[in-house]
């Protein structure tokens, strides 16, 4: 393939893995608040959606461009598409932070059983982020074989995630039993963890794409 497009390629590849490495920072950071039951940490969180936006509609077009001049072949046909569906799960990705980090630290106030909703909450947001970055890092990486067992690996991860998403939902509904009266705060904090979960649906997603674009078959559905 033409230097110029490798170049293309390269740079695209750049782009999406900053445009995902701003929404896993957000999330690291929110993890620390958490650990540290420090919410005032969410504040300093910049997560704009209308940049995460733009930066996607950006990629999007050095995509089409790219598409137009080269007219790349099978497989870098599918590596080009899979990258445009990658942008959009991004983008909501960053959506799914956005609305986590808002909803929790105006949801978890002291009332609450605390202990209880972070004892899932931390392990929940970590395996969720730690899908989202093994996709990233599929992306810069060429070797079919070691992108399969990221692949895997980021299906573990969000296993892992929905089964611990079920167990704060048990454990919440528990809760909101013992005290109706805070049932509103508590069913903010299970919508926000919802979030959680349906980033590590985007990650997996991601990963179904790029394993699409370097081993062919089927897009799969998530």
């Amino acid at each position: 393939m033409l230097k110029p497009y490798t170049d293309k390629i390269e740079t695209i590849k750049n782009e999406i893995y900053e445009m995902g490495e701003i929404i896993t920072h957000a999330n690291k950071v929110s993890l620390s608040a958490l650990k540290e039951n420090d919410l005032s940490m969410l504040k300093d969180i910049s997560l704009s959606i209308k940049k995460i936006s733009i930066k996607s509609n950006e990629i999007d077009n050095l995509i089409v461009a790219t598409l137009a001049l080269y007219s790349p072949e099978a497989r870098d046909l599918r590596e080009m598409v899979s990258f445009l569906k990658i942008t959009n799960e991004l983008t909501r990705a960053s959506t799914y932070s956005k609305n986590f980090i808002k909803t929790f630290k105006k949801s978890f106030t002291d009332e609450l059983d605390k202990h209880t909703i972070l004892e899932f909450a931390i392990p929940l947001l970590k395996s969720s982020n730690q899908a989202l970055q093994i996709s990233l890092d599929m992306i810069k990486e060429t070797d079919d074989k070691v992108i399969e067992e990221m692949y895997n690996k980021v299906s573990v991860e969000d296993s892992k995630t929905s089964d611990l998403y079920s167990m704060v939902e048990k454990n919440i509904l528990k809760l909101i039993s013992k005290k109706i009266e805070l049932s509103r705060d508590y069913f903010e904090v299970l919508s926000s963890l919802r979030k959680l979960e349906k980033i590590s649906g985007r990650a997996s997603s991601i990963a179904n794409l790029l394993l699409f674009a370097e081993v062919g078959g089927e897009i799969g559905q998530s």
